[in-house]
């Protein structure tokens, strides 16, 4: 079963882009960047709303991965990120 977040996509993504930049898990320096990842994620709000609206169309391999993935939306979702991620894993 796909667990469900409770946060929003829009904060999750600006959360990431913020712990790249900052985290030396990234591109940054900060060995433990969460207090400035807190602080900074809302900075980043656009530039996530930028990568879920690119989200808007699929592409085939990912509406392939949908339609095997059952009736569950969740796990609809979960099965075209997936593809997608896999698309660019495989470039």
């Amino acid at each position: 079963m796909t667990d469900i977040s409770v946060t929003s996509p829009v904060e999750r993504i600006a959360r990431v882009i913020a712990a790249e930049a900052l985290s030396i898990n990234g591109e940054g320096q900060d060995p433990s960047a969460g207090s400035e990842v807190d602080a900074v994620w809302p900075q980043e709000v656009n530039r996530a709303m930028a990568v879920l609206r690119t989200l808007r169309e699929p592409t085939p391999e990912m509406v392939e991965a949908g339609r095997g993935a059952g009736s569950n939306p969740a796990e609809i979702w979960n099965a075209m990120v997936r593809a997608a991620i896999g698309q660019e894993e495989a470039v």
